[in-house]
């Protein structure tokens, strides 16, 4: 096992955490996602801090983190992009909003801009498929979207 590389400060706020759910391990998936609000993403040392807090093995802990796919084990940037590429959205043109998106972030899936603005994923459905297709940039929704509308949406979240 390797060292853990987190600081003590967020140490304590992962523990503080699993303690308001009283190191129940019934609370994971609710303790992963308050987590994951406080520092961003679910790294391995995290992890492995959860499941000692809980008494279950780390294994368990990473076997949730890596199915569902709302957790996150990278950090994301702090406009975190999602494209929708669920039925709708995908034959009304998501993917090439998707790649409009890479072109003018000049990152891929699953990356995060150099800077740390923008991270880059997919996602299978908003829920909004009347607006397909659909994006979201953090928890602000974008519908019936071009790719023409991409480099002046990017635009609106220059610091």
């Amino acid at each position: 096992m390797s060292e853990l590389k987190i600081s003590c400060e967020a140490i304590r706020e992962v523990e503080a955490v699993c303690e308001t759910f009283h190191n129940d391990p019934g609370e994971l998936i609710a303790i992963l996602h308050a987590v994951q609000n406080k520092l961003g993403y679910l790294p391995e040392e995290v992890q492995r801090v959860i499941a000692r807090k809980l008494g279950i093995p780390a294994s368990k802990v990473y076997g949730v983190v890596t199915f569902y796919s709302f957790f996150s084990m990278t950090p994301k940037g702090r406009n975190p992009v999602s494209v929708c590429l669920g039925t709708a959205c995908y034959v009304r043109g998501s993917d090439k909003v998707l790649e409009e998106f890479k072109r003018v972030l000049g990152i891929e899936v699953g990356e995060t801009t150099p800077d740390g603005r923008f991270s880059l994923d997919c996602l299978r459905c908003v829920g909004a498929c009347g607006l397909a297709p659909v994006a979201t940039i953090g928890e602000k929704v974008y519908g019936r979207l071009n790719p023409s509308d991409i480099k002046k949406i990017v635009a609106e979240f220059e610091d």
